[in-house]
């Protein structure tokens, strides 16, 4: 098993609602009404994404931005 974090990017737009994507998985965005709210949406996403590539026989990227552990591993954003 291992583990994939995607740095992730995110904004306020110019009308409040907040924008989050994924440089190393292109077309992977979202957005929210609160930061938090638009990061969920983007690790669902994300969890569609990768879901996608494997079903389609394509790698995980390992690109700038992504970083890989050979160990399960638990995130936490403070």
């Amino acid at each position: 098993m291992k583990t994939y974090i995607f740095e992730a990017s995110i904004e306020q737009e110019e009308d409040g609602r907040w924008s989050a994507w994924i440089e190393a998985l292109p077309g992977c965005a979202t957005w929210g009404y609160t930061k938090e709210e638009a990061l969920e949406a983007l690790r669902e996403a994300t969890q569609a994404y990768i879901e996608v590539l494997l079903e389609k026989g394509h790698r995980i990227p390992h690109t700038k931005g992504v970083k890989i552990l050979d160990v399960p591993a638990v995130t936490v954003m403070v």
